[in-house]
C-alpha cells in the first residue's frame, strides 16, 4: 500500500448525519455475589464517557485530519451535555438538534476484569416535526462538503433517508450508508452501502459460496443503483463490489479486545478517502487496516493518521 496521505486527509469535508448517542463505561471490581439476588456486585472504580454511532464516526474521521461536521438529535438532558463536550473536545463542529421530550440515546456498559457485565440502553424514537427540523438542518450542508455519511443504528435520526439521499444527489456528493434493517430500498442512489456479515443476511439471505455471495451482493447493488457495495466479514475480511467485479482484502488485526464502533471507524476511513479522491478498492485497504488497528482497543474507539501511517 501506499504511504497513509496526511496532508490530503487535512482538505477533507466530511458530513455526518444519522443516530447520535453517548456511549458510558462502568469499570469495577467483583468480590461477592448480591444477597439479594444471585447476581455478582460490580464494585464501580471508573467512569469513562465515549461517543457513540454518527458521534463516533464523526470524531474518527477527525482523527485522520478531516473536517467534520455532525448532525443529529439530542435531548435536554446530562447525556446530552457530556455529547457536546466531547464532540467539543474532538474538534467536531456540531448541529445537535435537542429536544427536551427525545432524551438522547445512552447506553450504558458495566465491566468488571475487562468483561462485560451488563449493557443498559436508554432510547426513544424521534417524532415527525424532530425529522422535519433534522432534514431542514442538513439540506444546506451538503454544498459545503465533498461527501456525506448516513450512520443509521436504527434509532431514528434516519427514518426519512430517502429524501436526505435525494437532496445529496442533487449536489453531487458522494453518499456513504451504514446500513440497518432489511429494508434496503430506503438507500436506493447512495453512492456506497457497507453492510456487515449479518446486516448483508439480513438484506438478501444467507449465501452458500463465493459465487452465490458475488450474484446476491451484484444483484443488491445494481437493484439500489449504488456506485459500490463494501461488505465488511469481520474475520473474514472485506469485500468490495464494483461494477468491475469483486476484490477482496483479509483482516488484518493481530488481536481482537473488542469489535464495538469498528464499523465506525470503517466508515469514516472510507468517508475521508473519498473525500479526496481515492478510489474505492485502496479505499478499502486503508479501512481495513484501520479497523484492524481498532479492534485491539477497548469500547469505541479512533485510529488516527499516525497509527494508519
Amino acid at each position: 500500500m501506499k504511504t497513509f496521505p496526511k496532508d490530503a486527509a487535512t482538505r477533507a469535508r466530511v458530513l455526518v448525519v444519522g443516530d447520535v448517542m453517548l456511549d458510558r463505561y462502568w469499570f469495577g471490581d467483583v468480590e461477592r455475589i448480591s444477597p439479594e439476588a444471585p447476581v455478582p456486585v460490580v464494585h464501580v472504580a471508573r467512569r469513562e464517557d465515549r461517543l457513540g454511532g454518527a458521534a463516533n464516526v464523526a470524531r474518527n474521521a477527525v482523527a485522520l485530519g478531516a473536517k467534520v461536521t455532525l448532525v443529529g438529535l439530542v435531548g435536554v438532558d446530562e447525556a446530552a451535555t457530556r455529547v457536546h463536550e466531547l464532540l467539543t473536545e474532538a474538534g467536531v463542529t456540531a448541529h445537535l438538534i435537542a429536544d427536551a421530550a427525545h432524551p438522547t440515546t445512552l447506553k450504558m456498559r458495566v465491566l468488571a476484569r475487562q468483561q462485560q457485565m451488563m449493557r443498559i440502553d436508554f432510547e426513544e424514537k424521534p417524532t415527525a416535526q424532530l425529522l422535519d427540523t433534522l432534514q431542514a438542518q442538513v439540506a444546506p450542508l451538503f454544498a459545503e462538503h465533498d461527501v456525506v455519511v448516513f450512520s443509521d443504528y436504527a434509532k431514528g435520526a434516519l427514518a426519512h433517508v430517502e429524501a436526505l439521499i435525494t437532496l445529496a444527489r442533487l449536489q453531487g456528493i458522494a453518499i456513504l450508508v451504514d446500513p440497518k434493517g432489511t429494508d434496503y430500498q430506503r438507500y436506493r442512489g447512495a453512492t456506497l452501502v457497507t453492510p456487515n456479515r449479518g446486516e448483508m443476511q439480513q438484506a438478501v439471505g444467507h449465501w452458500t459460496s463465493e459465487t452465490d455471495l458475488a450474484e446476491r451482493a451484484q444483484g443488491l447493488r445494481d437493484q439500489l443503483e449504488l456506485e459500490a457495495l463494501l461488505v465488511t466479514r469481520s474475520e473474514q475480511g472485506m469485500t468490495l463490489f464494483t461494477a468491475n467485479g469483486s476484490d477482496h482484502v483479509d483482516a488484518q488485526a493481530h488481536e481482537v479486545f473488542d469489535v464495538s464502533g469498528a464499523g465506525d471507524t470503517v466508515l469514516a476511513t472510507l468517508a475521508v478517502m473519498r473525500a479526496i479522491g481515492v478510489d474505492w478498492p485502496e479505499a478499502m485497504r486503508w479501512a481495513n487496516r484501520a479497523g484492524g488497528i481498532v479492534v485491539g482497543k477497548l469500547g469505541t474507539s479512533t485510529v488516527t493518521a499516525g497509527e494508519l501511517a
